[in-house]
């Protein structure tokens, strides 16, 4: 393997933990007692900062995807 194979992973596997750690009012947690519908999302705290690190590590994966693709 090289380099830009092991960053891929480990963007991958990063991407793949903030994506599970989102909490979403909707589903199950709904049905017993989740918050209703409301159509403004605030983000504040270390769910932004989860938010934020899943853009970014969806930009940096593609990135990556990208120069494989151009470097093979």
């Amino acid at each position: 393997m090289n380099i830009l194979e092991v960053l891929q992973v480990i963007c991958a596997i990063l991407l793949i933990i903030c994506i599970t750690v989102q909490h979403r009012a909707s589903g199950l947690s709904s049905t017993f007692g989740g918050s209703g519908a409301s159509l403004v999302v605030q983000r504040r705290g270390a769910e932004r900062l989860i938010f934020n690190a899943t853009i970014w590590l969806s930009v940096i994966f593609f990135a990556l995807s990208i120069v494989r693709w151009y470097v093979y």
